[in-house]
């Protein structure tokens, strides 16, 4: 299971590389992967301290932290 999420939060990590920033409702679909083991590869990132957040009216769009521009994704 940690192998998935882990999995999961590097094609985030290479979605928000390829594509700056994304509402984080989209980022599913992009990744085809389940909402709930998105979450989860999100929360991987944020608590790497990897992951921006940033809300305009009702929606949260995320980006790469800075510092995890010039690091290595997420490997399980």
């Amino acid at each position: 299971m940690s192998q998935d999420i882990g999995e999961v939060a590097g094609n985030i990590w290479h979605a928000l590389d390829e594509k700056k920033e994304l509402p984080i409702s989209q980022i599913s679909k992009m990744i085809k992967a389940k909402d709930a083991i998105t979450y989860q590869g999100l929360g991987w990132l944020a608590r790497e301290g990897k992951l921006c957040y940033r809300t305009e009216g009702r929606r949260t769009f995320i980006s790469l932290n800075e510092p995890a521009l010039l690091g290595r994704p997420v490997k399980a």
